[in-house]
């Protein structure tokens, strides 16, 4: 259910600081002031000390991003040493980084529009194309992204590759899957995902029935196989869209995005997790509820500045991209990266 239809007010460049950084001055105690009889403390303080520098790594996670840094539904990848941001907008909207933090707008993937796009999705103009997902697998860099109409689920994914980002030269190939109104499912918001084995599955999908994860062949990169459900929300309106999934120690982590986007600082978007030993599901939340039944455990649910964090992308399983509204800046949605951390029991957390 995703639409960016107010790009030309939210594309601008969008400098400065996003967030200042936490962190804590410990004052050392200089074991000379302690009297003789209290000094077995010492152990317990410089543990102490060592969790507190631990807390402030962990509050220090939110990375301050500078430039040009409007994006609806980001993916992000890393290629030498710079830094691409893939988004929501008229052919694919691409921002680049020198450093990971300053951000500047680099040409669009699609100038014009491919032969099948209007056959595949008739309402579908203006070059707009929605929620893209950028991997490189098997030598090659792949670029899934989704064409449809606000509120239809009359919609299709499609790819392009290329041999690097940097090099561009973009080839066209072209549709993966696509959903019509006979479906109770929706073929927006692709997610390449590599399994523990090295095979890819897409994951996909937004409101109506839920999230769902297809097998795809090596070759081609597309289909093969039934389509599977892994997350929905049947009390909800069915909002929850923008799947992510990255294997960790035996888990598979299903990241997904839930209630409503693309209302500025009135969304109310949120992130959500769940995890499952099988990359079919079933997918369950730290309270052991199926995501098949509304589980999930929120993640990030924004703050003062940042509404409706959203459209994530799980990178290496230590990154973390989304949009979020900055409500100092008349709702626009720009671009947020976290360090992504685990806890002791294997759960992820900023």
């Amino acid at each position: 259910m995703k639409k960016f239809s107010l790009w030309k007010r939210w594309v601008k460049s969008a400098a400065g600081s996003e967030e200042l950084r936490s962190s804590d001055r410990l004052n050392h105690a200089r074991s000379s002031r302690i009297p003789a009889k209290r000094r077995w403390a010492l152990p317990v303080l410089l543990v102490l000390v060592l969790v507190l520098a631990g807390q402030s790594k962990a509050l220090a996670a939110f990375w301050n991003l500078s430039g040009d840094i409007a994006v609806h539904d980001p993916t992000l990848i890393k290629e030498g040493n710079s830094w691409y941001t893939f988004s929501t907008g008229p052919g694919i909207q691409v921002l680049k980084s020198d450093n990971g933090t300053s951000w500047y707008r680099v040409p669009q993937i699609f100038l014009k529009e491919p032969s099948w796009w209007n056959s595949a999705v008739p309402g579908q103009k203006d070059l707009d194309v929605w929620a893209p997902d950028v991997q490189r697998y098997n030598g090659k860099v792949w670029l899934y992204y989704s064409i449809s109409t606000f509120g239809s689920n009359r919609s299709a994914i499609g790819l392009a590759s290329a041999n690097s980002v940097g090099a561009g030269q973009w080839k066209d190939e072209g549709l993966v899957l696509q959903s019509t109104t006979s479906n109770n499912y929706n073929a927006i918001d692709p997610e390449l995902v590599i399994d523990a084995s090295g095979n890819p599955w897409l994951a996909l999908g937004s409101f109506w029935s839920g999230l769902k994860i297809v097998k795809l062949d090596k070759n081609t990169m597309k289909p093969t196989g039934g389509i599977s459900s892994i997350a929905a929300r049947p009390n909800n309106g069915g909002a929850i869209e923008a799947p992510s999934i990255v294997y960790r120690n035996g888990y598979y982590y299903l990241f997904a995005s839930i209630d409503s986007c693309c209302k500025g600082v009135n969304s109310t978007y949120k992130m959500v997790y769940g995890r499952s030993a099988s990359i079919t599901g079933p997918y369950v939340d730290k309270n052991g509820v199926n995501m098949m039944n509304g589980g999930g455990t929120v993640l990030d649910a924004g703050n003062v500045r940042w509404k409706g964090p959203g459209g994530q992308d799980v990178v290496n399983g230590n990154l973390i991209v989304r949009h979020a509204y900055d409500a100092t800046d008349n709702g626009n949605p720009k671009l947020l990266i976290n360090d992504l951390l685990w806890d002791a029991n294997g759960w992820p957390t900023y």
